[in-house]
C-alpha cells in the first residue's frame, strides 16, 4: 500500500530519480525510485543568522518586515463563500445540461484535475512507485468514479499554487483539487464546492529553536508560499519578520534544512506532511487562521459544482471520507469526521 513520504525525498520532473534532502543540513543526492537513497555528503552547518550561505529556491522572493500590517480578511462565512450549491439527486452524467462543463467532461470520457506533486499527505509522488498519491488525489478519483464508474478516468495536470486559478480560467483543467482555502476574495473569481477539510495555520520550526509563537519571530526569517492565504496572515501576526515566499510547498522544507529560514508557516495539514519528512522539525504555536478547503471549479459551472458536492455527500455518508483520512491524514490525530456541508439554495 502506498504510504506518505517519511523522509525528505521527492521525484524530480526530469525522470525516475529522487532528490533527497537530509535533515536540517541537507545535501542533494540521487536515488532510483523504489531504492534507498545514497548517503549524502554532509554540507557545512549553516551559520547562525547567516542566510546567504546557500542560494534560495528558484522563484523565491524576500519580503522585508512590513510597516503596514495587513487587515484581517473577512470571515468566509460572512460573505457566503462557505455555502455552496446543493447536490441535485437527478443530476447524473447522462442528464448533464447540454452545453455545460459537466456535459463536456462526460463527452470527453475523462476528468482533468489540477493538483501538485509536492504536498506530502495531500498530493505527492509516491517514492516507491512514482505515482501521484494522497488525500486530494484520492478525492479526485472519487469524483471520477461517480462520473464514469471508474476512478482511473482522471488525468492529473501539475500546477503551482500561484497558477491554479489561471489554469481554470484558461480551461486547462476542469477542477483544482489542491488544498485550496475558501476565501471571500477567491469566491468572486471561482466556484467552490462545500468544505471537505478544515485546517489551521500554524508554525513549523527546528526542534530546540526557542520559537513557540509569532511573538518570537521578530528579526527572524519565515518561509511561506507565494499567492496563498498564509502570507498575509503571517505578515499580520509577525510584522517584524522577514518573509521568504516560495512557489512550492516543499521549498519551505529546503529553506529550513539549509538554515535560510528560522520557521515556516502554512496550514497544519501541510506542515504535518513536511514534518513527516524530517524528525528534527516540529509544529508549534497557536492556531493562526482557520483554512477551509474546497474543490475549485470555474465560476458559474454550477452543474459541475453540484455534481462534486454530490460526491462529497456520498463520501461523508458511506465512510469514504473517514477511510481516506485514516489512510493519509492520521498524523494529524483523531478526527471528528468530515465538515458538515452548508448550501445556499
Amino acid at each position: 500500500m502506498q504510504q506518505p513520504m517519511t523522509r525528505s525525498c521527492r521525484r524530480t520532473p526530469a525522470g525516475p530519480l529522487l532528490r533527497c534532502r537530509t535533515a536540517l543540513v541537507a545535501a542533494v543526492s540521487l536515488c532510483v525510485v523504489g531504492g534507498a537513497c545514497a548517503a549524502p555528503s554532509a554540507l557545512p552547518p549553516p551559520l547562525a543568522g547567516d542566510y546567504s550561505q546557500y542560494s534560495l529556491p528558484d522563484g523565491a522572493e524576500i519580503l522585508p518586515p512590513t510597516a503596514t500590517v495587513p487587515p484581517p480578511p473577512p470571515d468566509p462565512s460572512s460573505c457566503g463563500a462557505l455555502s455552496s450549491l446543493k447536490p441535485d439527486p437527478g443530476l447524473r452524467p447522462e442528464t448533464a445540461p447540454p452545453g455545460s462543463a459537466l456535459a463536456a467532461i462526460v463527452a470527453r470520457g475523462r476528468l482533468i484535475v489540477g493538483t501538485d506533486q509536492n504536498t506530502n499527505l495531500f498530493s505527492f509522488r509516491d517514492p516507491s512507485t512514482g505515482t501521484l498519491s494522497g488525500f486530494d488525489v484520492d478525492l479526485a478519483r472519487e469524483i471520477a468514479r461517480d462520473l464514469f464508474g471508474d476512478p482511473d478516468k482522471v488525468e492529473f495536470r501539475l500546477l503551482t499554487s500561484a497558477g491554479r486559478f489561471d489554469a481554470l480560467e484558461r480551461n486547462d483543467v476542469d477542477l483544482v483539487v489542491h488544498a485550496t482555502s475558501i476565501t471571500c476574495e477567491r469566491a468572486t473569481r471561482v466556484g467552490f464546492s462545500s468544505v471537505y477539510f478544515e485546517a489551521f495555520q500554524r508554525l513549523l520550526v527546528p526542534e530546540g529553536s526557542g520559537i513557540t509563537s509569532p511573538a518570537d519571530l521578530a528579526g527572524k526569517r519565515v518561509c511561506t508560499f507565494i499567492d496563498t492565504t498564509s502570507l498575509a496572515t503571517i505578515q499580520r501576526v509577525a510584522p517584524e519578520a522577514t518573509i521568504v515566499a516560495v512557489p512550492d510547498w516543499d521549498d519551505c522544507l529546503t529553506t529550513l534544512q539549509l538554515g535560510q529560514a528560522d520557521a515556516a508557516t502554512t496550514d497544519n495539514s501541510i506542515l504535518a506532511g513536511l514534518a513527516a519528512q524530517d524528525p528534527n522539525l516540529e509544529i508549534v504555536g497557536p492556531n493562526l487562521e482557520l483554512e477551509p478547503y474546497g474543490v475549485v471549479a470555474n465560476k458559474n459551472n454550477d452543474a459541475l459544482v453540484r455534481f462534486v458536492n454530490g460526491t462529497l455527500e456520498r463520501m461523508r455518508d458511506d465512510g469514504t471520507w473517514n477511510r481516506l483520512y485514516d489512510r493519509w491524514l492520521s498524523l494529524l490525530g483523531p478526527t471528528t469526521g468530515p465538515p458538515a456541508p452548508s448550501y445556499r439554495d
